[in-house]
């Protein structure tokens, strides 16, 4: 039923209770993917605390961001025709600063299970880039047609070590800068132009 108020309405008699309690929520379906978002993050940072992450321990970095970037992104996966929507929701105006939020709490702790605890100006570049990577990453996902979107795990491994390379990592930092927005709905066209490019290439 996607991210609406006709959603709410259905969850809320799934669970016996009254529909009109939808009224309490003045922003209805940010409310909903805002809740998802979260209740993605909790997961995440439960999967972690529960062993995941002493089994991220044995990769290398990019592996571990890697790992992390698909655990999160798969929570998604059942939803995924339904997602642009949510993007489209993200994006407006009165919602955009929440979501930029939740996708900063979402990076700081992937990197911090990744174990980095840094807090130098380093910290700044490693979390926009990461950003980035997400959110092209999670835009790439919208146009997987491939079995299980290995397509895009392939994309999102190749991002990630192109970034770790010390030499590229100002470069890509400007250039994945620009798609944090386009994760929360902006210039979309704009990245998936860029996606295509990297896909051909």
């Amino acid at each position: 039923m996607g991210w609406s108020e006709s959603a709410m309405v259905a969850g809320a008699r799934d669970v016996g209770v009254s529909p009109a309690i939808i009224g309490a929520f003045p922003r209805k379906e940010a409310a909903l993917v805002e809740f998802f978002m979260d209740d993605c993050l909790q997961q995440l940072i439960d999967r972690i605390d529960a062993g995941e992450g002493e089994q991220l321990k044995n990769l290398i970095l990019s592996e571990r961001l890697s790992t992390l970037v698909r655990m999160r992104l798969e929570m998604q996966a059942p939803y995924i025709s339904k997602w642009p929507q949510a993007l489209s929701i993200q994006s407006q105006p009165a919602n955009v600063s929440t979501s930029l939020k939740q996708r900063a709490v979402l990076v700081d702790e992937m990197w911090h299970a990744a174990g980095d605890a840094g807090s130098d100006i380093d910290w700044y570049v490693k979390r926009t880039v990461l950003g980035g990577i997400y959110s092209t990453s999670e835009v790439y996902m919208l146009t997987d047609n491939s079995p299980e979107f290995r397509d895009t795990w392939t994309f999102v491994n190749r991002r990630i070590k192109d970034a770790l390379d010390l030499q590229k990592t100002f470069q890509e930092a400007a250039y994945l800068a620009e798609a944090t927005g386009a994760g929360v709905g902006g210039t979309v066209q704009g990245v998936l132009n860029r996606v295509f490019q990297s896909r051909s290439g």
